[in-house]
C-alpha cells in the first residue's frame, strides 16, 4: 500500500492547455512520473505504490495526462496533447528542468519532450514503450487485446488485456479487475483510448513506424541529450523487448536493464528491483 493517500497528494493546476491534475509528494529535485495508456489508467493507478520510494529522495510529481485520470482531454490526439501538457505543468510550477520517468505511453511522451526540449530534461527513464518492433509482430498481442477492449468493452475483454500485461498472473486479482473496470467505465474515460486504439490505427501502425507515412516517430530519439535508462520486462507482450534495440543504439547516452520473469508492468511485478534500478540511475552524481 502507498504511504500517501490519493486525497492528500492530489493537486490541480490551471495551464495554457487546460486544467491538469497531478499528485505531489516529497522534497528535493523534481522527478516527474508519466503513466501509460490502457483501461482505467491514471498516474495514481500506475505509480501510487512506488510513490513513497521516490518521494524519499525527490519532489515527485505524478501527472494525469490530458484525457486520463482527472485531467480533461482537449479534443486532440492524446499523444499530441501530452508533451504540451508536460511542458505546461513544468512552466506553471516554475520547474526549469527535471528528471522524467515514463511507463509505456508515458515513456514515449517523455522521449518526445527530451528530444524537442533537451534543456528541460536532466535524466530520462522509460519502462517499455520507446522503440519499434524489429523481430516481433506489429501490433503486438497486448495492443490487439487493448483494441478488442476499446471496440467491445466488457469484463471479459478487460481480463484478457490485463493477462497480456503480466507475466505472473497472480497479480490479476478480482479487486484489480473491478477497480480498472469502474475507472474505465467512468464518463468520458474511453474517449482518449478510442482516439489511440482502433482497428484502423492498428493497420496504419507498421506503415507509420517504417516511415512510409512521413518521418518515423522514433527518428527524433537521436536528438535526446539526457542520460537515458530503458527498463524492460523480458516477457513483455505489449511492447516486446526487441523494441529496445533501436533506441538503445541511437540514443547517445543510453543503457538498458531487462527484468526476467516480468511483463509490461515492471513497476508492479518487480517493484523492489525496479525502484532500486531507477533510484541508482537518478541518484548518480
Amino acid at each position: 500500500m502507498s504511504g500517501y493517500s490519493h486525497e492528500e497528494t492530489s493537486r490541480t493546476v490551471h495551464t495554457a492547455v487546460g486544467d491538469l491534475h497531478y499528485h505531489q509528494a516529497g522534497e528535493g529535485p523534481p522527478l516527474l512520473l508519466l503513466h501509460g495508456s490502457g483501461p482505467g489508467v491514471s498516474g495514481w493507478a500506475n505509480f501510487s505504490d512506488n510513490l513513497p520510494t521516490f518521494a524519499a529522495h525527490f519532489r515527485t510529481l505524478v501527472l494525469d495526462m490530458p484525457g486520463f485520470g482527472d485531467s480533461p482531454g482537449g479534443g486532440g490526439h492524446p499523444m499530441a496533447e501530452a508533451p504540451l501538457a508536460v511542458l505546461a505543468l513544468l512552466d506553471e510550477l516554475g520547474i526549469d528542468h527535471c528528471r522524467i520517468l515514463g511507463n509505456s505511453m508515458g515513456g514515449g511522451v517523455a522521449a518526445s519532450v527530451a528530444a524537442a526540449h533537451p534543456a528541460r530534461v536532466h535524466q530520462l527513464a522509460s519502462i517499455g514503450g520507446i522503440g519499434v518492433n524489429i523481430f516481433s509482430s506489429m501490433p503486438s498481442e497486448g495492443i490487439r487485446d487493448l483494441i478488442a477492449f476499446v471496440e467491445r468493452p466488457s469484463r471479459d475483454t478487460l481480463v484478457r488485456w490485463i493477462r497480456s500485461m503480466l507475466y505472473d498472473q497472480r497479480y490479476l486479482t478480482d479487486e484489480l479487475v473491478e477497480r480498472r473496470w469502474a475507472q474505465a467505465m467512468a464518463p468520458g474515460a474511453l474517449n482518449a483510448m478510442k482516439a489511440m486504439y482502433s482497428s484502423e490505427a492498428a493497420k496504419m501502425l507498421p506503415r507509420v513506424m517504417a516511415g512510409r507515412e512521413g518521418p518515423p516517430p522514433w527518428l527524433g530519439l537521436a536528438r535526446i541529450e539526457a542520460p537515458t535508462l530503458l527498463m524492460w520486462g523480458r516477457d513483455d507482450r505489449v511492447s516486446p523487448v526487441d523494441m529496445s534495440l533501436l533506441p538503445m543504439r541511437i540514443i547517445p547516452k543510453c543503457e538498458l536493464h531487462v527484468f526476467f520473469d516480468c511483463g509490461h508492468w515492471v513497476m508492479v511485478e518487480r517493484k523492489s528491483e525496479f525502484e532500486s534500478v531507477a533510484l541508482e540511475f537518478f541518484l548518480r552524481r
